[in-house]
């Protein structure tokens, strides 16, 4: 059996902006009970907003999560999107993360895939958010969905870090 690789996960939003927070929130609530062997493997990393240093730091060997609140879903619906397709998808065909980054997390992405010269492995998961707004907290739909998103995040960093043909469990 081989050994998990590493895993980044990067964590994005502003827990001050409503909805936003909810990366956060949900991080919180997971790390705690995630399998040893999974915490062996992982490094957390908060970003308000994704820059492109964040994925050229990436060591060679890791895979990357990246979780933040978005827009273009229903409020308090749960996204996973391959990093590998997020160059491809035009912002009118679904999720769009909500916050504030330099550049839209596709083109970031495929920047970082030129530069890097291979492609990131790992996730984007994202939770649908409605209330952005600096002083509210996160809003009823997407705290109701905050299991649901904990549970995508945490299938999202064992199926990273599974080597080929492994998976952690």
């Amino acid at each position: 059996m081989s050994a998990p690789r590493p895993v980044r996960l990067l964590v994005c939003g502003n827990g001050d902006r409503g909805d936003d927070g909810a990366a956060l929130a949900a991080v919180a609530g997971l790390l705690s009970g995630l399998p040893p062997h999974l915490l062996a493997v992982l490094d957390v990393r908060r970003c308000e907003q994704l820059d492109l240093d964040d994925l050229l730091e990436l060591p060679d060997a890791a895979a990357c999560v990246i979780t933040d609140a978005v827009v273009g879903v229903t409020p308090g619906e749960v996204v996973v999107i391959p990093l590998t397709s997020l160059p491809t998808r035009d912002a009118a065909a679904g999720p769009v993360p909500r916050s504030s980054h330099v550049l839209p997390i596709g083109q970031l992405v495929a920047i970082a895939e030129v530069m890097r010269e291979h492609p990131l492995e790992g996730f984007f998961v994202g939770i649908g958010g409605r209330s952005f707004g600096f002083g509210r907290g996160i809003g009823r739909p997407v705290r109701a969905a905050l299991p649901a998103f904990r549970a995508a995040i945490e299938s999202a960093l064992i199926d990273a870090a599974a080597s080929v043909g492994t998976r952690i469990v």
